[in-house]
């Protein structure tokens, strides 16, 4: 059984401009734009860092999910951490046994998953999924389309190594999502961790005043300067290391 980080989700108030300048920094395309999520009141686009994917989702309706988050953290930001799984039912059985609701059945084609309660889970909304013949990296993921491998740019990305949830208190918020995910929760810096099978998942005090959520992305790059200079270019908020698209600090590490 394999429990991967396979998605990761932003919320935004427009679209395009958060998706224009992730391409633009870190050299991505757009491999999908769901039509589905229509009867959500969103729109969105997907882009694949390696064989994992980067969603932007923004509303188009008034009194959407979405836009409720948009208001509570103050703007632009993370909104969903998403897994593939190849044992869903298993998943299914074990979130009802420890009392963690399902906001959200999924189920089209060959895809089925889970979005729980973000009430039970807290953090960030939590989704398990899987696609049929997905458990190759680079075969079917279904919310990704399918001919999404023909989008992989990999000049200037090669993975997604994390995702970075803040909270005040992050002990607690890992030890739940450590329960749901039947991980164990390693020390980490100022913060714990929880190790998937392809990325962790990393808690951390808050670092600014928006609230619990997802706050960052681990992403490895060939090289960080030409994503800084890309960043530098379109006036974004950066470091030596980081740059912040979405209400998002995208974290950039070399492959060692």
């Amino acid at each position: 059984m394999y429990l991967r980080l396979r998605q990761l989700c932003l919320v935004a108030e427009r679209l395009d401009p958060v998706v224009d300048a992730l391409t633009a920094v870190f050299g991505v395309e757009v491999c999908h734009r769901d039509p589905e999520v229509g009867q959500f009141g969103l729109h969105n686009a997907l882009m694949p860092f390696g064989t994992s994917f980067v969603e932007v989702v923004a509303p188009i309706a008034e009194g959407t999910a979405a836009g409720r988050y948009l208001e509570r953290r103050h703007g632009d930001g993370g909104y969903m951490v998403i897994l593939d799984s190849d044992e869903l039912p298993r998943w299914r059985r074990h979130v009802a046994e420890i009392g963690v609701r399902i906001a959200a059945p999924l189920a089209l084609g060959d895809y089925e998953g889970m979005q729980l309660h973000p009430r039970d889970t807290g953090g960030a909304l939590l989704e398990i999924n899987t696609t049929k013949n997905g458990a190759d990296l680079h075969g079917p993921y279904w919310p990704a389309g399918p001919h999404w491998q023909q989008a992989v740019r990999g000049e200037r990305v090669g993975a997604i190594t994390g995702a970075v949830l803040q909270s005040a208190d992050p002990r607690s918020l890992a030890q739940k999502w450590a329960q749901i995910l039947q991980r164990g929760v390693d020390a980490d810096g100022d913060g714990f961790a929880i190790r998937l099978d392809n990325a962790s998942l990393q808690f951390i005090p808050p670092a600014d005043d928006r609230g619990e959520g997802l706050a960052g992305i681990r992403v490895q790059v060939r090289e960080i300067g030409p994503a800084l200079a890309a960043a530098a270019q379109l006036g974004l908020p950066r470091d030596e290391r980081s740059v912040s698209i979405g209400g998002v600090r995208f974290m950039l590490q070399t492959q060692e």
